[in-house]
């Protein structure tokens, strides 16, 4: 009886440092997440404002490229080293990242006009917020969705890739209003991906706290990606 006693004893405590780590590394998910946003928008915003910064990176086929295989191997990088890597050096890499996302999107200042930035980032917003709070609430499983919402950005990418050299402004339409949808249903499986792997972590550690860091990076990625196909969709041109 006294073994009984001491096992839920020490059963109950964990679940309350489980219940007091949860909160914790879940407003430094939304943390992480829109630090990285603020300083992706100042970058690019800033690299806009600047005429000599933009025609180096957009007239230097070598750099602009350099620049994109730059913010694949952080993301790669930081999603397969994480147990390696310290949570300095990790939080390090995703500000990088956020900084080399800004200056490749600086170019949405000169292509559409700053009315429909802000009008677009605001529904990108609400509808952001909307989808995280379904995915955090539902207490549907969520993990075959992700799957098929998965394979299908698999294959926006390859269509992506085609329309590249094939230019149809109608393919182009298409492509954003599914890449609407997909980043729409991966904003909810991301964040219940995110809350059931908070939910087992012990303890408000280093190495929970890395896990917080990558679902920061889940969810920054899916809002900057709707936000760009929701611009192409609703943004008024310059």
């Amino acid at each position: 009886m006294d073994y009984e006693r001491i096992t839920n004893a020490y059963s109950r405590e964990q679940e309350l440092e489980m219940s007091a780590a949860f909160p914790v590394l879940m407003r430094k998910v939304y943390l992480w997440m829109a630090m990285a946003l603020v300083i992706t928008g100042f970058t690019a915003y800033y690299v806009a404002s600047s005429e000599t910064i933009l025609m180096a990176i957009f007239s230097n086929q070598i750099l602009f490229w350099g620049l994109i295989i730059a913010e694949f191997g952080l993301v790669i990088g930081l999603s397969a080293a994480i147990n390696k890597l310290s949570l300095t050096v990790a939080t390090l890499m995703f500000v990088l990242y956020s900084v080399i996302n800004g200056a490749t999107l600086s170019f949405i200042f000169l292509v559409y006009t700053a009315s429909s930035i802000t009008s677009v980032f605001f529904i990108t917003a609400g509808t952001f917020a909307a989808m995280a709070l379904f995915g955090y609430f539902t207490k549907t499983d969520l993990s075959s969705m992700g799957k098929i919402l998965f394979m299908a950005l698999i294959g926006i990418i390859i269509a992506t890739i085609v329309n590249i050299f094939v230019k149809s402004s109608g393919l182009e339409m298409i492509i954003s209003y599914i890449g609407v949808l997909i980043f729409v249903g991966l904003t909810a499986y991301d964040t219940q991906k995110i809350k059931q792997m908070l939910l087992t972590a012990p303890d408000a550690g280093e190495g929970a706290q890395k896990v917080a860091l990558l679902g920061a990076l889940s969810l920054y990625l899916d809002f900057v990606n709707l936000f760009i196909y929701l611009l192409r969709i609703f943004g008024k041109r310059d």
